[in-house]
């Protein structure tokens, strides 16, 4: 098992700078209509940073000289300040949640909006990119659907990056040590989970990370859970419907954006937690709440959260996606 790792972290791990922009443009060229590329903001409450990322991609990859991305649509989650409206005014398509497949109430959760996203987009290669993300780089999107131009075999690829913990950091000076990195529910958690029950997938930097890119025709055949557990959840199902050799990642430097509390990553573990077990014993999932404490004038209150269990089917069953598209015969591309 750690030679086949070693040997795809070899073969399938890439930095973003070894695929530039002119290469990929032919290399979208000749794939015609299989290169078309769409890009989609899940957006909650973030009108501080959506903006910025707008403009960087419509400059950067949208413009005459660069077509490299064919649509950007941010889809807003029941952001309660101007997410919409900033992202608009900077050049994105926006669509609500609650406006896709209205016939189905929407459940809170990131997944829910990716899993809807599907529906409102066109392009054979689907990129998704957190809206929150700071000081951002083009090459976060034309990084990691690099691969998917370049080697046919390719069907699914996450960023990798550093992740400094703090919200203003520099780069680091060797002389003070290395700087302390977040992705905190992904050491804690994600990663032992990997290791000892999908070692094949230990070579991933980022198995969590909000930035990867997919063909469609391997996300209509994936499951999706509403919450947080959606991209350990891809990871898991790419595995298993198109092998390790499909999956790679690119490094694409350095990611910075807000960091949560210690309660929100205490949720987003157990949800994790909870994706993990429901793939490994089906039928029989651990209790879904999560009681946290707060201190209070009264001591320690107990406060229960529902951990994100409802999981969306593939899209390619759901008959208006299949309306808009000719869903994929259940083979992997």
């Amino acid at each position: 098992m750690l030679e086949e790792v070693e040997h795809w972290l070899e073969h399938r791990s890439w930095s973003a700078a070894d695929r530039p922009l002119n290469r990929l443009l032919a290399a979208k060229r000749n794939a015609g209509p299989a290169g078309t590329v769409s890009v989609v903001l899940p957006a909650l409450d973030e009108e501080a940073t959506v903006g910025p990322i707008v403009e960087t991609i419509r400059r950067e990859l949208m413009s005459e000289a660069v077509p490299l991305v064919d649509e950007l649509v941010v889809v807003d989650s029941g952001s309660t300040d101007r997410t919409a409206e900033v992202a608009a005014e900077a050049g994105a398509r926006v669509v609500h949640r609650d406006a896709v497949l209205p016939r189905l109430p929407a459940e809170p959760g990131k997944g829910e909006v990716l899993w809807r996203s599907l529906l409102v987009t066109g392009g054979e290669i689907v990129c998704f990119v957190d809206a929150d993300l700071r000081a951002f780089s083009s090459s976060f999107v034309s990084g990691i659907v690099g691969p998917l131009l370049t080697e046919p075999d390719v069907q699914l690829v996450k960023a990798m990056y550093d992740r400094p913990l703090g919200a203003d950091e520099k780069p680091p000076d060797d002389s003070l040590g290395p700087v302390e990195q977040g992705g905190r529910v992904t050491e804690l958690v994600a990663r032992p989970l990997l290791n000892l029950h999908w070692p094949r997938l230990a070579g991933f930097v980022q198995p969590l990370g909000g930035e990867y890119a997919v063909r469609r025709s391997l996300l209509e055949q994936l499951p999706f859970p509403v919450g947080y557990g959606v991209e350990l959840a891809m990871l898991i199902d790419a595995l298993d419907l198109a092998g390790l050799d499909a999956l790679a990642q690119v490094d694409v430097g350095v990611r910075r954006h807000r960091h949560q509390d210690g309660q929100a990553l205490g949720r987003m573990a157990a949800t994790i937690y909870r994706t993990a077990q429901a793939r490994l014993a089906r039928g029989h999932l651990v209790r879904p709440v999560l009681t946290q404490f707060d201190r209070t004038d009264a001591g320690f209150t107990p406060t229960v959260h529902d951990v994100a269990a409802e999981e969306r089917p593939p899209m390619a069953t759901i008959p208006e996606y299949r309306a808009r598209h000719t869903p994929h015969d259940g083979r992997v591309a």
